[in-house]
């Protein structure tokens, strides 16, 4: 073997540099996307909004992140990721400056949603299929360091985020992270390539994944999970500050909600060796869910308040590092960008719906408690809906005998 094919290997040195430009895009643009709790009462303040209202934008720019995928995932394996990330570059930059500018929330629907659901789309979905198909032994914690972006990029903007407000106001905020977000994207894209092959375009598998009935129920639990997963992005901060903690204070919440995901992000990748990829996916759900009992039972106690996002953190975090290996085990890494950007429109979804009821649900009782609830019950019919699939003796899917699954 030469040492320019060597270079350009599975699990070879040059397959870490596209964990590199996975871990800052998924966390550039996903970090952009979960900060948007500590702009929440800011924007919803200007423009005289209630909760329900001021949240749809979060759930439009998820949904428009989770079901683009379908489209960036092709692109990424017709164009190569470059091309993509680009796109996304642009995107976040032309929607953040927008955003800065509107003068109405419904136009800050279209320049939020648009421009960084966008940029999420290019910079989560096709930036793990590529990790993935660059690696085969050590492909889970390669892909579990790769999505740990997504928690430091949480980690770190969500508080940067509150303490620019308080300093600049929410539109300045906006125009830096356009800028530094956009570089940072342009910065990725020197890293990444195609995953070692022919140089060929990879096929579309939307087909195949929509005819397997394994697939389908995988995809059904992702979307009962988004109806709950991304409440708390957007409200646990406002539920803090109404119990009379600082907006900093508040924003950290979310940033150890992002932190925890790191640890359980690396963690349960190292572990699928060990115990499986679908069954830690399933313990992971079931820890997601069960943490909404301790928001449930938080009342006024930020000590209380941070075991809930800690808790929420290592499940979200386990949940969102397996599920690419949970699909890859059953279905291979051929053409995984559309196979993932097929699956990821199921939890985009669920944020659409699940974010603002969950905000009209605040507006229409008062309170908080049967939002929460909401998200309890989401939560659990997401774990139900795992029941039943085939799983082998390691733990893992069985592996699709054909197209059919």
């Amino acid at each position: 073997m030469s040492a320019n094919v060597a270079a350009h290997a599975v699990d070879s040195r040059r397959a870490w540099l596209t964990v590199i430009a996975a871990f800052f895009a998924s966390g550039v643009t996903l970090g952009t996307a979960y900060s948007f709790g500590a702009f929440f009462e800011s924007m919803s303040e200007e423009f005289a909004a209630a909760n329900g209202s001021t949240a749809l934008i979060f759930g439009i720019t998820t949904c428009l992140f989770f079901s683009l995928s379908i489209i960036s995932g092709r692109m990424s394996d017709r164009f190569g990721p470059r091309v993509v990330l680009v796109a996304g570059a642009a995107a976040l930059f032309i929607g953040l400056i927008a955003t800065s500018r509107v003068q109405s929330l419904g136009l800050g629907y279209v320049t939020y949603g648009l421009g960084v659901g966008i940029a999420a789309a290019c910079g989560y979905v096709p930036m793990v299929a590529v990790v993935g198909g660059w690696f085969e032994q050590h492909r889970a914690v390669a892909v579990g360091l790769a999505v740990a972006g997504i928690g430091v990029g949480t980690l770190v903007m969500s508080p940067v985020s509150a303490a620019l407000i308080d300093r600049w106001g929410w539109r300045d905020t906006y125009v830096f992270f356009a800028v530094g977000g956009a570089g940072v994207m342009l910065a990725c894209v020197p890293l990444v390539g195609r995953p070692p092959g022919d140089g060929s375009p990879q096929p579309s598998r939307f087909e195949d994944a929509l005819r397997s009935a394994v697939f389908r129920r995988v995809a059904l639990s992702a979307l009962a999970l988004g109806l709950a997963l991304f409440v708390p992005f957007v409200f646990v901060g406002q539920y803090a500050k109404e119990r009379g903690m600082g907006s900093v204070q508040a924003a950290v919440l979310v940033g150890v909600l992002g932190g925890s995901s790191v640890l359980s992000r690396v963690g349960f990748g190292s572990l699928v060796r060990r115990f499986g990829s679908f069954r830690l996916y399933r313990a992971c759900l079931i820890i997601t869910t069960m943490s909404f009992l301790f928001w449930l039972a938080a009342g006024s106690s930020y000590a209380m308040l941070v075991l809930f996002t800690l808790t929420l953190g290592v499940g979200y975090g386990g949940v969102v590092a397996l599920g690419p290996i949970v699909i890859s085990d059953r279905m291979g890494v051929a053409g995984l960008g559309s196979i993932l950007g097929l699956l990821y429109t199921a939890p985009g979804f669920g944020a659409l719906v699940g974010t603002p009821t969950a905000g009209w649900l605040i507006d229409a009782t008062g309170g908080y408690h049967w939002s929460i609830i909401w998200c309890f019950t989401a939560g659990s019919a997401a774990v139900a809906l795992l029941t039943g699939l085939p799983v082998n003796k390691s733990g893992r899917l069985e592996r699709a005998s054909n197209a059919r699954g």
